[in-house]
C-alpha cells in the first residue's frame, strides 16, 4: 500500500471529505503511475478520484465497530516513535542533516 495514504477509518474527530479526497488522489496517483496526468488523461484521473473518493465515503459510513475511536494525536505520536525506532533518529532532523546531492555542489565543493 501507499505509504503516504492512512487509515481513515474510527477516528475522533471523524475523517473530513478533504482527507478521503487527499488518500483518494494519492491511490489513483499509485496505481496509473502518474503524479500528475497529461492533458488527455486528465478527465479520466479526476474521474477515477471522484469515483475512489465516493466508494471510500460510502464505505467509512457503513463500517462499524464497538472499538473507541483513535485519538489522532496520540496516533501520529506513536507513528513519529515507531519512525524513529525505524530509522534511528527524528525523521525530521534526519531530512535536514543529509548533504546536498552530488548534483547541487559547486565545482569548489560548496552547496549552491
Amino acid at each position: 500500500m501507499c505509504r503516504n495514504i492512512k487509515t481513515l477509518f474510527n477516528f475522533d474527530p471523524p475523517v473530513t471529505d478533504e482527507e478521503i479526497r487527499a488518500a483518494s488522489v494519492q491511490f489513483v496517483r499509485k496505481i496509473s503511475g502518474f503524479h500528475s496526468p497529461s492533458k488527455g488523461n486528465e478527465a479520466a484521473f479526476r474521474a477515477a478520484i471522484e469515483e475512489v473518493a465516493s466508494a471510500s465515503a460510502r464505505l467509512l459510513q457503513s463500517l462499524q465497530t464497538t472499538a473507541p475511536a483513535k485519538n489522532r494525536d496520540e496516533e501520529a505520536a506513536k507513528a513519529k516513535s515507531r519512525a524513529a525506532l525505524r530509522f534511528g533518529v527524528n525523521p525530521q532532523r534526519a531530512r535536514n542533516e543529509h548533504p546536498a546531492p552530488p548534483h547541487a555542489q559547486r565545482k569548489n565543493g560548496m552547496p549552491s
